[in-house]
């Protein structure tokens, strides 16, 4: 099995994360998730949305708040890149040259 994680900063709304959470049924495009739990903040305000996905039962509910979000994925062949565009924490990577160097 392998484990994709993201910390982000990122505030869904909660039909943002039942949107990713059927979407992950979909084995062809994001490989076979086992499990998927995580906790981000809320894009409409309140308490943060905590969330528990294994095949065909997503559990969203509220829940305290934290200091950053957290999604993590557990699967067979997983697509790592597929999945982190689907919670949109995918980061695009600069070529050394274009990476701003900074001199304190």
């Amino acid at each position: 099995f392998v484990s994709w994680g993201e910390e982000t900063h990122k505030k869904f709304t909660k039909a943002e994360i039942e949107r990713c959470l059927k979407a992950l049924e979909d084995a062809e495009k994001y490989g076979m998730v086992l499990r998927c739990k995580g906790y981000v903040a809320n894009a409409e305000g309140g308490k943060w949305i905590h969330f528990d996905y294994v095949p065909g039962e997503p559990d969203i509910r509220e829940g305290g708040a934290m200091v950053t979000g957290r999604i993590c994925v557990i699967g067979s062949k997983l697509n790592e890149q597929a999945v982190a565009e689907l919670f949109g924490t995918a980061h695009e990577e600069l070529p050394m040259t274009q990476i701003p160097m900074y001199v304190f």
